[in-house]
């Protein structure tokens, strides 16, 4: 990290260089010129979160990848205020001439138009039922949720449709909605995934500084359980020498809420996520920086035994392999074991789908 660049605090990433991958203009802000802006004017404000309205032309993304359970998924935002340091999804940003880095977390799209959207597609003749999934790419359940309502009302469309859901969140935010995913639940509409990577508030803070605290999530997954809805805990991602030592805390305690599936993601870092995470591992942990990048690139190793940062290969990418995958993959099969959880074994019903109106109207009997 250069010297002149202070630390950033409350955000996950700690710079807004823009992506080099699509040629374009490096950014660095000279250190004399902020020397001397912060002598005139004092130092710079905080960093706030912005909010562009973005009305795409289809809200309902399709993809035939051969690694992910989902062949569609609808994403209400683009960017993430919760800023997780190691957020796959980073390197989107980079498509709109934005940074990967802090641009992602503090430069948000929303699209409000996806329920009229997401209407109109299920509506057209010859459209064939299959669990939609939000959260794959950024939070359905983000902090601006809470003044767009842009998942709220995108729920409502699939309920009236009676078209199933999955949804993945670092959230507890989604208990708001719980009176929609209640009545889905008992149509066999809905499952919702809470991801917790750790159990140390502190280091959630540094790792997913605005998002909700793992007690929060875990509190979030129990009242789900509550109220019959299928949840699932998902650790992901597992980062080696950081928080891998949390999982079976993680299985345990969300077994013992009655939680009865669980699984878990290594890390991967494609494109600027690499840079990024390494810059991340500089300021906060920089005696394990080594180490911690060492067991990353054993369990994306090549097929000449050489380590890398990612692998995006298909049918390779979410399948780690060497002795530390293998111990992790050990690890958290034991600990289900021990707390008696499995794989997910809901199965969401696309019989019931029926076309919704088109004119704004919703039936919800």
């Amino acid at each position: 990290m250069a010297a002149s660049r202070d630390i950033v605090r409350g955000r996950g990433a700690q710079n807004g260089d823009a992506s080099t991958r699509f040629n374009l203009p490096a950014r660095e802000a000279d250190g004399d010129w902020r020397d001397e802006r912060e002598a005139i004017d004092g130092p710079a404000p905080k960093l706030r979160t912005e909010v562009t309205i973005e009305t795409p032309r289809s809200i309902l993304s399709f993809n035939q990848s051969p690694d992910i359970a989902f062949d569609r998924s609808i994403n209400a935002y683009r960017g993430c205020e919760h800023g997780c340091i190691y957020c796959f999804a980073r390197p989107t940003h980079a498509f709109l001439d934005l940074s990967p880095g802090l641009d992602f977390e503090t430069k948000l799209f929303a699209k409000p138009n996806a329920a009229d959207m997401l209407r109109q597609t299920l509506a057209k003749r010859g459209y064939k039922p299959r669990p939609i999934a939000m959260g794959t790419n950024t939070d359905p359940y983000q902090p601006i949720e809470e003044r767009y309502r842009i998942t709220r009302q995108v729920l409502e469309v699939c309920l009236d449709a009676r078209h199933p859901v999955t949804i993945t969140t670092k959230s507890d935010r989604v208990l708001s909605d719980l009176d929609l995913i209640e009545e889905m639940a008992r149509k066999r509409l809905i499952a919702v995934a809470i991801s917790v990577t750790s159990l140390d508030p502190h280091l959630s803070r540094l790792i997913e500084p605005r998002a909700p605290s793992p007690a929060k999530r875990l509190a979030a997954l129990g009242r789900l359980v509550e109220a019959s809805v299928p949840a699932h805990c998902s650790i992901a991602p597992v980062i080696p020498a950081i928080t891998d030592d949390a999982m079976e805390g993680i299985v345990a305690r969300a077994a013992e809420l009655g939680v009865r599936s669980a699984g878990w993601i290594a890390l991967r870092l494609p494109h600027e996520v690499a840079p990024l995470f390494r810059e991340w591992l500089d300021i906060h942990f920089p005696d394990r920086k080594d180490k911690v990048m060492s067991t990353v690139r054993s369990i994306r190793a090549d097929a000449t035994g050489g380590g890398k940062d990612n692998d995006p290969n298909f049918f390779s990418r979410m399948k780690p392999t060497g002795v530390w995958a293998d111990l992790f993959r050990a690890r958290f099969q034991l600990a289900c074991k021990r707390a008696g959880m499995g794989k997910p074994v809901y199965e969401l019903d696309c019989s019931q789908f029926r076309p919704p109106m088109t004119d704004g109207q919703m039936r919800l009997l």
